[in-house]
């Protein structure tokens, strides 16, 4: 579960609260006990694409350039 702090405590204890957000903790900020913010750790980035990797993975049907269904076009035209 998740630590609630009210905004006072979260200013006054900010550096705080961010040690414990970088080791993978959740802190939500509370305005008169009401959540209205969330403290998360920032994922990894994924590394950099390689052109090519996914060859032979994919593959495309034959009908992939086949006119959609009339009742598909009429939903893209709302």
């Amino acid at each position: 579960m998740p630590l609630q702090v009210n905004i006072h405590k979260a200013k006054t204890h900010f550096s705080k609260l961010l040690e414990q957000v970088s080791t993978g903790k959740e802190v939500i900020i509370a305005k008169a006990g009401k959540p209205i913010a969330r403290l998360i750790p920032i994922t990894k980035q994924p590394g950099k694409r390689t052109p090519g990797s996914a060859k032979g993975r994919i593959t495309i049907t034959p009908d992939f350039k086949a006119p959609l269904p009339e009742l598909i076009l009429e939903a893209f035209e709302k």
